[in-house]
């Protein structure tokens, strides 16, 4: 777009979010009435153009005016049905940060289904002598799952002591696309899974997960012994020789599972793992232009993880999210079944919406980026009203400081949530979750920019 027409969205000035007027005859205004059975409107404005006497306007049931922030913002929700309650900004490009997700998200059902899994297969170019559990020969593992943790490392020395196998007189051969707790370096990866496989090496927070993981799984059988294979070689990054044979093939969880680790804690690595295997951002961006009849100039993907500047407009998100919910239904599945509710899951909705009224009425993805773009925060999903009401929304922020950007995206919600009854929480029990990483501040991801940023 050209600059004369973005100046209003692209200075950092007092367009402090939304002041959010909601109107119980939204067409009063023209001296129409409204249908008794139509929801109140929410007229959105900046915060310069409102003015306290709007509240005591005829038709006007409640005003609320957010507290002026520094920034930029774009907005849009809607009903189910398409019907649009508030409106701000919603063709101007913003930087949707981890938001995107919901894209990657979408690409990966759309092209694997909800039930896929990744492959990790072991082999082995040896033999192995029965008496002594000694496989003479080379350890091979391969695959690109972006989910394959300290549990599933740990399971790989199970699934050798079930087929005999203790001590490998040989070298530990990884791919070069193996990863392991969400290191890109197959090298490091596979220097974890070198250690994790022996008992004696094996890092205590691996234990612990492998612990809790068969836990929840309710095999207690598996705990009774403690998985192990010594590994007398050194570690190699290559492929498996062609004269290799399979021993067996670990499958990760469902791809619907994995989907709700990502967006619960908004894990980086695993988003753009997911990616590749779609393609990357660009055919990513051609699969939503070309399905969702999206233009061209409405989306621009630079990561699959929200990192760095990608450019979406709030109109072309909520087209995104609709398609998903979509896809999900199609599955027999609801946006819960992947997305964070709201002061129930754990990762970055844990502590928003914490309130007895607000608890497990919203399911939104989040998106920060502390310095990208001088600071951005998104809010995608959908919350629930008393009036049995579904209000889809997407809210973008960028150019000021992400704290503020959260609370007001709060107020904005809390608002249109009054307004329509009050909240009420979706139908959820919440399960347990593929992967335990409930831990994040100790976790080795932590330290690599995988995790969303904590509220700074």
């Amino acid at each position: 777009m050209e600059k004369s027409k973005r100046t209003a969205w692209l200075r950092p000035a007092l367009l402090a979010g939304l002041s959010v007027v909601l109107m119980s005859f939204p067409l009063a205004a023209r001296g129409q009435q409204s249908s008794s059975n139509q929801p109140p409107a929410i007229s959105a404005q900046p915060i310069e153009s409102a003015t306290p006497q709007a509240a005591s306007s005829p038709g006007v049931a409640k005003a609320s005016y957010l507290t002026p922030i520094h920034g930029i913002q774009g907005m849009l929700a809607e009903t189910i049905d398409g019907r649009v309650l508030a409106v701000q900004g919603a063709d101007e490009p913003f930087n949707p940060a981890s938001s995107i997700k919901l894209a990657t998200a979408l690409a990966a059902l759309q092209t694997f289904g909800p039930d896929y899994r990744y492959m990790s297969t072991v082999w082995t170019n040896g033999t192995l002598d029965q008496l002594t559990g000694t496989l003479n020969g080379d350890l091979i593992v391969s695959g690109r799952d972006p989910s394959f943790h300290y549990e599933h490392a740990v399971m790989l020395a199970r699934e050798l002591n079930l087929l005999g196998i203790r001590t490998i007189n040989g070298n530990l051969i990884v791919a070069p696309t193996f990863t392991l707790n969400f290191d890109w370096s197959a090298r490091r990866s596979g220097l974890q899974l070198y250690d994790v496989l022996d008992s004696s090496r094996r890092p205590a927070t691996a234990t612990k997960a492998w612990i809790e993981e068969r836990n929840d799984a309710g095999d207690a059988a598996s705990l009774r012994v403690t998985p192990s294979v010594t590994i007398n070689g050194s570690l190699q990054v290559g492929p498996a020789p062609t004269e290799a044979s399979l021993l067996f093939t670990h499958r990760s969880s469902r791809l619907v599972d994995i989907l709700k680790v990502l967006l619960c804690y908004s894990n980086n690595f695993m988003a753009e793992r997911i990616g590749d295997t779609l393609g990357g951002p660009e055919a990513v961006r051609r699969l939503l232009i070309g399905r969702l009849k999206l233009k061209p100039e409405e989306i621009r993907l630079a990561s699959l993880s929200g990192l760095g500047v990608n450019r979406v407009t709030p109109r072309a998100m909520m087209t995104i999210f609709r398609a998903l919910r979509l896809e999900l239904a199609r599955n027999k599945l609801s946006p819960s079944d992947i997305m964070p509710v709201a002061g129930i899951d754990p990762g970055t909705l844990e502590d928003r919406y914490t309130s007895p009224e607000q608890r497990g009425s919203i399911i939104a993805k989040t998106g920060t980026l502390i310095s990208t773009d001088h600071g951005a925060s998104s809010l995608v999903g959908q919350m629930k009203t008393k009036t049995d009401m579904i209000v889809l929304f997407v809210i973008f922020n960028q150019r000021g400081n992400v704290a503020r950007f959260r609370a007001n995206q709060d107020q904005i919600v809390t608002a249109i949530q009054y307004t329509l009854g009050g909240p009420a929480p979706f139908s959820y029990r919440p399960g347990i979750l593929a992967m335990r990483l409930a831990d994040t501040e100790n976790d080795p991801a932590k330290g690599k920019n995988e995790y969303e940023p904590e509220n700074k």
